[in-house]
């Protein structure tokens, strides 16, 4: 049996907060989230390691230092509307939830997008829309965003996902195909402008733009 409160907060201090996350709002979302409830039943005697884990399909959970990196990256607010493309076990997404408005996140592959669904409904994540579907299309309904953060590496950045960020909106984003570097970029009303980078290793981003 493990005491995952404890694992959680050693994992925030550790592997977050020592290494550089300093949004303490942030810092308590990890604080509060419980990665077991996201990776398969045995592997939950590794939720709290700094490390990604499978979560079947092919598909995998981000380190956690990698998705607190990219959540302050964002620099959200309570305000904010925010699109993630690749919803995988719903982590992120579980994360975003206490930090903003609303969560609108798309996950390709149906069974992953069923169980996210029903893992964060069944954990009270009210403000969290999940959808089955092309992330490389978006999601135009509920554009546009003011954030937008996607989990798996397309070639180039989708358009699709440029048209739906609101003009002074931030996009962080995995770019490329063996060598990736994870894009922070801001959209102006001149186009897109690259804040920061930081080389990656996500899984390719599935489907057509």
């Amino acid at each position: 049996m493990h005491d995952h409160r404890w694992l959680r907060e050693h994992m925030v201090e550790t592997d977050l907060a020592r290494r550089g996350i300093q949004d303490t709002r942030i810092l308590r979302a990890f604080a509060e989230v419980p990665r077991e409830e996201f990776v398969p039943p045995e592997l939950a005697e590794f939720a709290y390691d700094d490390a990604p884990l499978p979560i079947g399909h092919g598909q995998t959970i981000s380190q956690p230092y990698i998705v607190a990196f990219m959540t302050e990256a964002l620099r959200v607010a309570p305000e904010h509307r925010v699109l993630e493309i690749g919803t995988g076990s719903g982590y992120q997404a579980a994360v975003l939830s206490v930090l903003v408005k609303d969560v609108f996140t798309i996950e390709i592959v149906e069974p992953l997008a069923k169980r996210a669904r029903a893992t964060l409904v069944d954990l009270g994540y009210r403000n969290v829309e999940v959808r089955s579907g092309n992330g490389y299309l978006g999601w135009s309904e509920h554009a546009p965003y003011d954030r937008i953060i996607v989990t798996a590496a397309p070639p180039e950045v989708p358009p699709a996902l440029v048209q739906q960020l609101k003009v002074g909106g931030v996009m962080a984003i995995p770019v490329g195909v063996g060598d990736q570097e994870l894009r922070i970029m801001r959209r102006t009303s001149a186009g897109m402008e690259t804040i920061a980078t930081l080389p990656v290793r996500f899984v390719p981003m599935v489907g057509k733009s």
